[in-house]
């Protein structure tokens, strides 16, 4: 006898897709049947609401004004024909504009119900009948004599009570409609909350049959796939995923399994990588004190020798200076200068080599500040060459104001250096862009191309002679290090016009005092020798 229920567990015959295609069909067909009974329930329900909310309800507030316009056409002509005031007309003529858009309303909302429908044609005869019969004489004679007899009047009221008595017998016709309309939406209600109530029933059963007939055959297996998977997540690499089930989740434990064995082999190549970088690392930490201990040689063992070499020299240049000869005089001068542009340059890279290598906590410090103490170091300089400083508002940054103030320095000491035929004129300015202060340092110098713009940045790199500027090309290169270390970046923004425009970028500090300062408001007077 063949099988008619596939295996459940173990070797599921079907796949994993015709077990969610059967059950998905089965969820649908009851899905669909319980659209078509709710539906059909939703329209009578809908019908019966439309019955009594569009037509029935209108119609007796149409009605209600209908006999309010009547009413009032009475009672104006009754205040009328008492006092022959022509502003007792009034009610009387808006009442007709009503009862005629309130006859139209009705005959509009009650289309289907022909009976009611003639009671209207008949209230409106009547109302015509009255109007002509009593009302408009009535209006004429009080016109021409301001006198109204009691006869007229008893047989106006007669005929006025006989067409309210009508639309009384119309607003009972329309009550007993909306009873009955009331009724039906009632009986669709509740029509509709007996489909519903069988509909998730059936529904519940469906999905219990379903889930049960899944959970078998398909949420045991992903079931123990997960836990498996959930050991590996946790770090047990060396755990094996097994899995019987329906053909696609033993092939995505399949797939799972071989990614935990790649896994596991990254796992073993990452730790061999960390050892090689653990060793790089001490590498480094052991260049590091090397470095520590070249700048220490290079700033005592180096240094004094250098001293000596250059004292002698000068003791050699005082006190032999026009007794050798000419070129001896020159050899002694040789060796003095290049003692001494050791020194600087020694100095220089000790300077170079320990920004940012001692980090220290960064502080608001007001640029102003900063740049006043350049000047200050540079004043001699500045006095020689009769150079003006310019400083604008500047903020408060953050950073540590040693390596800051030498920023400012050196870019003011270039300005003096590098000079064109006129005294030095240096402008400092800064301005907020977006999460950075973007400070630009211009001047009225030599210049430098555009091509050579990265260059300068290079230590050592220069574009002049030792003899034509003085230096040892590691000013900017500092600077560049400097502003990097804080955050930042620095480079050339060649001037249309001539002369040499630096920029570079600090960010904004989250110190209220972040504000531009004070200092520099004005230009900074010419420096005095």
């Amino acid at each position: 006898m063949p099988e008619l229920v596939p295996r459940l567990v173990g070797g599921s015959r079907w796949p994993l897709r015709r077990w969610l295609s059967v059950a998905i069909g089965v969820l649908v067909l009851v899905f669909v049947g319980a659209v078509i009974a709710g539906s059909l329930a939703i329209v009578g329900l809908t019908e019966a609401r439309t019955t009594i909310v569009d037509r029935v309800d209108p119609a007796v507030q149409h009605a209600l004004r209908l006999d309010t316009a009547l009413v009032d056409q009475e009672t104006g002509l009754r205040g009328y024909a008492l006092t022959a005031k022509a502003e007792f007309l009034e009610p009387y003529d808006s009442g007709i504009e009503r009862q005629h858009a309130a006859i139209e309303n009705l005959r509009r909302t009650i289309v289907v119900r022909t009976d009611l429908l003639d009671r209207i044609t008949a209230i409106e005869t009547d109302v015509e009948r009255w109007r002509v019969d009593y009302a408009k004489p009535t209006i004429e004679r009080i016109r021409d004599s301001g006198v109204s007899g009691d006869e007229q009047s008893e047989e106006g009221k007669r005929r006025f009570d006989a067409v309210r008595a009508a639309v009384g017998g119309l607003q009972r016709e329309l009550d007993l409609a909306r009873e009955a309309g009331r009724a039906d939406l009632a009986d669709a209600a509740n029509t509709l909350v007996i489909v519903c109530a069988g509909i998730a029933g059936v529904l519940l059963l469906v999905f219990l049959l379903v889930a049960i007939v899944l959970r078998g055959a398909v949420a045991g297996p992903i079931a123990q796939l997960t836990g498996g998977v959930r050991r590996v997540a946790d770090g047990d690499f060396q755990h094996e995923l097994r899995v019987t089930g329906p053909r696609e989740v033993t092939e995505l434990a399949g797939d799972v399994d071989s990614m935990r064995r790649r896994i596991l082999a990254e796992v073993s190549v990452q730790r061999e990588v960390n050892a090689a970088l653990d060793a790089r690392t001490e590498d480094l930490k052991r260049s590091n004190a090397e470095l520590e201990q070249f700048a220490y040689v290079a700033s005592h063992d180096l240094q004094e020798p250098l001293r000596k070499v250059a004292s002698f020299c000068q003791l050699l240049e005082r006190r032999y200076k026009g007794q050798l000869d000419e070129r001896a005089d020159q050899y002694i001068g040789f060796a003095v200068d290049g003692a001494k542009r050791m020194q600087v340059l020694i100095n220089d890279l000790l300077a170079f080599s320990r920004v940012g290598r001692h980090a220290r906590d960064r502080v608001p410090v007001a640029a102003g500040d900063l740049v006043a103490q350049a000047e200050v170091n540079l004043a001699e300089a500045a006095a020689d060459a009769d150079a003006v400083v310019e400083v604008g508002e500047l903020p408060t940054v953050l950073g540590e104001a040693p390596l800051l103030t030498a920023v400012f320095q050196n870019l003011i000491g270039n300005a003096i250096k590098f000079r064109g035929t006129d005294p030095p004129l240096v402008r400092i300015s800064a301005e907020r862009d977006g999460e950075q202060w973007l400070f630009t340092v211009t001047d009225n110098g030599i210049g430098i191309e555009p091509e050579f713009a990265e260059r300068v940045f290079v230590i050592f790199q220069r574009l002049h002679g030792k003899d034509a500027y003085p230096g040892t090309g590691i000013g900017l290169a500092m600077c560049r290090k400097i502003v990097e270390y804080h955050g930042g970046r620095i480079w050339l923004d060649p001037p249309e016009g001539g002369g040499t425009r630096f920029r570079f970028t600090l960010p904004v500090a989250d110190d209220p005092a972040g504000a531009a300062s004070t200092l520099g408001e004005t230009p900074t007077e010419k420096a005095q020798p």
